[in-house]
């Protein structure tokens, strides 16, 4: 990815940048966005840079549920869908296959947005094409693409379940706590959120803990967008920018409550290949309002200061490092496993430069 060092707008006439520019905006569907006279700050450009990443990256691991377990159609093609996957997911909800296909149509549409956006204002776009690199589902269903991401070792932090249960407790005012977690074998080990190949569609209990894994996966993923977006959109200059993360980052949440009411219907049952339980959160020792499997509004909980009464909100908005802290989060979760050194270097980069972003500078 190319930028001006100091990331200012590239100085060129209206005609250059409409035959130049947007040449490739238009491959985006966006040839009628036109050049601003106001260029981004650096700060500005790089936010927006770290968002479009994530989204490049968000979009290719949607897709490749889609492709397997979603509705496969002109606005999300690739791949021709795996029937017994696809069912097991629907025991969780059975539109689920339409929530997946609209859920990968929003990222793609603002991994789009954003990088025409960027185009408009002078800026070098996002690609990470040069990482596509990854060898994704075998299973009868999957496209055979090469991927930015991988579902296929997935170690996941659900303590999100109790988080926003908890009345008492936000990691923004208390940061040492660590929340329980609702599935406690999912961040143990490193499990497939789809079949890897059709040996994976039975036994029945198997492919039904890889849906489940899929459904708290999914959750898990969209509630860390949830809150990116607030917690970037503090160090935002421009107001056209602060538009604009106030208005894909609620689509983010409206994912994740979503995702959070499916993944409440994952039953229970212990996957024979592996050991990985998926306990009844209705039960004992879960159960109560901490567990609830239908308690999917955040509770209300400390927000800015404990002296003020509790709040519902969206947790954790704290800005310092959140950027930082979204890579080091999906790194962990092993949604990069198998991806080289340089596109290490290259996020980290793009979420370093984010968090240096201040409101009002240059």
């Amino acid at each position: 990815m190319n930028r001006t060092p100091n990331g200012s707008k590239i100085r060129t006439d209206r005609r250059s940048f409409i035959s130049k520019g947007l040449a490739t905006a238009s491959v985006l569907g966006t040839a009628s966005l036109l050049q601003s006279d106001t260029p981004l700050t650096k700060g500005d450009t790089d936010i927006l840079s770290f968002l479009a990443a994530l989204e490049i990256l968000e979009a290719d691991f949607w897709t490749q549920y889609n492709e397997l377990g979603g509705i496969q159609d002109s606005q999300v093609p690739g791949g021709s869908g795996s029937p017994i996957y696809t069912k097991r997911l629907q025991v969780l909800d059975s539109d689920f296959s339409q929530y997946i296909h609209d859920n990968t149509d929003d990222e793609i549409s603002h991994q789009a947005f954003l990088n025409a956006y960027l185009a408009s204002k002078g800026a070098a776009m996002v690609s990470l094409e040069p990482f596509r690199l990854l060898t994704g589902s075998a299973a009868t269903g999957a496209s055979g693409k090469l991927r930015l991401t991988n579902l296929m070792q997935l170690t996941l932090d659900t303590s999100w379940w109790t988080r926003y249960r908890s009345g008492n407790r936000n990691p923004d005012l208390d940061p040492t706590f660590v929340s329980p977690q609702a599935i406690d074998g999912l961040s143990k080990g490193k499990f497939t959120a789809i079949p890897r190949t059709d040996a994976d569609l039975t036994p029945e209990h198997h492919i039904q803990a890889i849906a489940n894994t899929a459904g708290f996966h999914m959750a898990t993923i969209e509630q860390g967008g949830s809150s990116l977006y607030p917690s970037l959109a503090q160090r935002v200059t421009s107001v056209e920018v602060l538009r604009i993360l106030l208005s894909i980052g609620p689509t983010e949440t409206s994912h994740f409550q979503t995702w959070h009411d499916k993944a409440g219907n994952a039953p229970p049952l212990t996957d024979p290949t592996n050991g990985l339980v998926f306990p009844n959160l209705n039960a004992p020792p879960f159960g109560g309002e901490t567990f609830q499997t239908n308690l999917i509004m955040p509770e209300p909980c400390p927000f800015i200061s404990p002296s003020l009464p509790v709040c519902s909100v969206i947790r954790p908005t704290k800005t310092e490092g959140a950027a930082m802290g979204a890579v080091n989060f999906l790194t962990a979760m092993g949604l990069f496993s198998g991806q080289s050194a340089g596109f290490f270097t290259l996020l980290q980069q793009l979420a370093a430069n984010a968090d240096a972003a201040t409101r009002g500078g240059m």
